[in-house]
């Protein structure tokens, strides 16, 4: 990243499924990425595109969901845009990153970082300051680890050993909240997230198994769609 870049950034929330989706965008040379788009969502987030005057070049996963279905595949057909996800992630992606990969927005940088543990093929988003974290952490918690090849000590040590490494003042923009949270910042989670603050690799794996969480309402849905980027499969 530049340091004369100016990034511009817009929270966009989808109701039904509690998440959070990401317009960022170079502000000097109007080239823009989306993390996490929802499929119903899709003319409303394309609007404000329009409206800012962007160009779309990158649709981002964090992963392949199991609670929504992504407009990834949608995206790239009206716009152009490539798709971007993990090595491990669905199989219609353009673009696969590992762990320290880049892309350019304008003169901003995206930077991958490999987090698998809520799935197997987990990935957040550094853009200068700010970390865009999927389901790995949340705000005051952090994903499940119980389907889709996930693993609770694979996510500890995602967050803790990548995430919880970067400065303390890094923005942390999640996937979804279902409390009333937007943000929050690396220094907080390490402090005051209660399913890590104070807890060994072996406590928060005991933590997580315990759970005994319901199902995603859409899981049997979401996910074949998803690996498919949204799109019928016959269409990818």
């Amino acid at each position: 990243m530049q340091p004369s870049a100016v990034m511009l950034l817009r929270q966009l929330f989808d109701p039904e499924s509690s998440t959070y989706s990401y317009l960022v965008a170079d502000e000097a040379s109007g080239e823009a990425a989306l993390i996490d788009p929802v499929r119903e969502q899709i003319e409303r987030d394309l609007g404000l595109v329009a409206e800012l005057g962007l160009r779309l070049r990158w649709v981002l996963e964090t992963h392949v969901h199991a609670d929504h279905v992504t407009a990834a595949g949608a995206l790239r057909e009206r716009t152009g845009a490539r798709t971007v996800a993990s090595t491990t992630g669905a199989p219609c992606i353009d673009v696969r990153l590992a762990h320290g990969e880049r892309l350019p927005l304008g003169a901003l940088e995206i930077v991958a970082l490999e987090t698998p543990g809520h799935t197997d093929d987990g990935l957040s988003y550094l853009v200068g300051s700010h970390v865009f974290t999927g389901d790995t952490l949340l705000i005051r918690g952090c994903g499940r680890a119980d389907f889709q090849n996930g693993d609770a000590g694979a996510l500890y040590d995602s967050i803790t050993r990548t995430l919880f490494t970067l400065p303390g003042d890094t923005a942390v923009w999640p996937g979804h909240d279902y409390r009333g949270f937007t943000s929050s910042t690396i220094a907080e989670e390490r402090q005051s997230n209660p399913r890590l603050a104070g807890r060994t690799r072996d406590e928060f794996i005991a933590l997580m198994a315990g759970l005994r969480l319901p199902p995603p309402k859409r899981l049997a849905e979401s996910v074949p769609a998803n690996r498919a980027c949204g799109l019928t499969p016959s269409a990818v």
